[in-house]
């Protein structure tokens, strides 16, 4: 078995690290102090994804993207996660679902939105429906050659910087028929209620839409009636995997800044490394990211390999789990060593912990990724973690 990543994959980690550090790092500041990055800098950065070679790093080639494995894609989204205030997500990640469009569909929004032309943004959740799906209340009717949409959602990121939405509905209000829908801006029916401020900032908004009786044409459904469900648990095993190296990133610079304040900072004499209560939180925290770190790169090469579709669905969410709660223990270590400092604003460790708080909520909470497992555990046996392929 070889754990050593190829030449390739450390040139893909090092450029992500390096957009972060030259192009990502800077826009932290004024992220933090707008609560989102600023209109006027959105076309500059999304130019400099470009121009670095980053666009659509999560789709073939065939289609616009880089054409990257899951472990390429995962180094290099562990360097994003360096990051704070979301800035992340300049780096755009066209939905996976788009990859199950009819040929029109992927000319329309695919490949545009691989090439940053285009961008859209996932709306499903509701004020009634967050972890159960089937509570969506948004339906669709067919009436002649368009569809008409109604209802209201909550949590749709990115709304201020797509120009398309995905919306899960249920076809004539049938949660046995939850189908995903194409819904170009702006779209006579559909309302941007407000985009509500958060713990966190991040680069882009989260708004609350309503549609009204909002026509979507025949064409643009996306997969199948019905299918809506399916392709949604695909984009989440995606995005559960982004997040784990997200706050395996976040983690990473929070012990990185802790560790190289403990060596400068001197009290009683000496560096407060030297102090055992010091001491033991580094260690532990080291521990937290590297056993968190060596289940991402595990998951992530199971699925270059081709391993079991619902296999990797059940280890998705046990990988989401871990990463998302290790980062907020490693985390709020970090800010602990570094004391006042730490609270401060300025200090990249106080906008982690802010950042980061979401991860157990956002693409299924910690308590739904338990029911995923445990009901997993409950079908097939405990072999689904302790085993190795």
């Amino acid at each position: 078995m070889d754990l050593t990543l190829s030449a390739r994959e450390k040139q893909l980690a090092g450029k992500a690290r390096d957009f972060v550090e030259q192009v990502l790092i800077p826009l932290e500041p004024v992220a933090d102090e707008h609560g989102e990055l600023p209109m006027e800098r959105r076309a500059a950065v999304r130019q400099q994804v470009r121009d670095w070679g980053l666009a659509g790093i999560n789709h073939s080639a065939e289609h616009g993207g880089l054409g990257l494995t899951m472990l390429e894609q995962t180094v290099m989204e562990e360097q994003f996660g360096r990051v704070t205030n979301g800035l992340w997500s300049c780096v755009w990640r066209p939905p996976v679902s788009l990859k199950f469009g009819t040929p029109e569909q992927k000319q329309r929004y695919l490949i545009p939105s691989c090439h940053g032309e285009r961008r859209g943004c996932f709306a499903i959740t509701e004020a009634n429906a967050g972890s159960d799906p089937r509570q969506v209340e948004t339906i669709a009717v067919l009436q002649g050659d368009h569809w008409h949409l109604s209802g209201e959602k909550w949590f749709v990121t990115s709304y201020n910087a797509s120009d398309f939405i995905i919306v899960h509905a249920h076809v004539d209000g049938d949660p046995d028929k939850p189908t995903l829908f194409l819904v170009d801006k702006p779209a006579q029916g559909m309302t941007h209620l407000r985009s509500p401020k958060f713990m966190h900032n991040f680069a882009f908004d989260h708004a609350e839409l309503r549609f009204d009786n909002c026509a979507v044409p025949k064409e643009n459904v996306l997969g199948e009636i019905g299918q809506g469900f399916e392709l949604t648990k695909d984009w989440f095993v995606e995005a559960r995997l982004q997040i784990a190296s997200h706050t395996v990133g976040a983690a990473i610079r929070a012990a990185e800044i802790a560790n190289d304040y403990a060596a400068k900072r001197v009290q009683f004499g000496k560096p407060i490394r030297d102090f055992q209560a010091i001491e033991f939180m580094l260690a532990d925290m080291a521990v937290e990211i590297f056993a968190a770190k060596t289940m991402l790169y595990r998951v992530a090469w199971e699925i270059d390999h081709a391993l079991d579709r619902k296999l990797i669905h059940a280890r998705a969410s046990a990988l989401k789990l871990h990463c998302s709660e290790m980062a907020g223990r490693v985390i709020d270590k970090a800010l602990q060593i570094l004391g006042g400092r730490g609270y401060m604003r300025e200090n990249p460790v106080e906008r982690l912990y802010r950042d980061i708080r979401v991860d157990r909520i956002w693409e299924g909470t910690s308590e739904i990724q338990r029911v995923v497992i445990a009901g997993q555990i409950r079908k097939r046996g405990f072999g689904v973690y302790t085993d190795w392929e």
